[in-house]
């Protein structure tokens, strides 16, 4: 695995706060080393998927089945038709078809396991983002009663003072969900 350096300092004239560069310095790091780390069938797989999905690809299609076609149509002179009936051809197609969406399922398959890793650390962020309001609700609120600012007694800072338990949250996202599929069809009969 080759480790790469993750620069500190801000950048003359990228305009950004030097932890801004510094993150982004640390995810194309990361994302660069997960692309090293990819296993060969992973990366025959994104080869492949890559090529399938470039404009090469379509032109090569044309130009194959096309003169595949024009021979087999009887189109192109002196050239025996091989296939009149274009069953070979939609064999081929056939088989092309299957191995080609196998490769772009092993690569969706990777990329949803990356998205869900980068969803799981967009939720531990939002998590800790969350818990430092919540102290800085606390220190505020307690700052605002000794200064005896009449704002420092609303009820609804009592609440926002209070750690979110995603658990919770996820519980009451469930029962919400469940609530709605059986109450929808009975607003449409209605």
């Amino acid at each position: 695995m080759t480790t790469h350096r993750v620069p500190t300092a801000r950048r003359r004239g990228s305009g950004l706060a030097g932890v801004v560069e510094r993150n982004i310095a640390a995810l194309l790091t990361r994302r660069r080393e997960e692309e090293e780390r990819r296993s060969l069938q992973d990366r025959i797989a994104d080869t492949v998927t890559r090529f399938t999905g470039s404009m090469l690809f379509v032109y090569l299609h044309l130009l194959i089945f096309g003169l595949w076609i024009a021979v087999n149509l009887g189109w192109v002179p002196g050239v025996p038709r091989f296939d009149p009936s274009f069953v070979v051809l939609a064999m081929v197609a056939s088989v092309e078809a299957i191995f080609l969406s196998t490769f772009v399922l092993i690569t969706q398959n990777r990329m949803a396991a990356l998205a869900d890793k980068r969803a799981d650390l967009d939720l531990q962020v939002s998590l800790l983002a969350e818990h430092e309001v919540t102290r800085l609700i606390s220190l505020v609120t307690a700052m605002a009663k000794r200064m005896g600012i009449e704002e420092s007694h609303d009820p609804e800072l009592t609440e926002l003072a209070q750690d979110v338990a995603p658990e919770r949250v996820l519980d009451q996202m469930e029962r919400s969900e469940r609530w709605f599929e059986r109450e929808e069809p009975n607003r449409r009969a209605d």
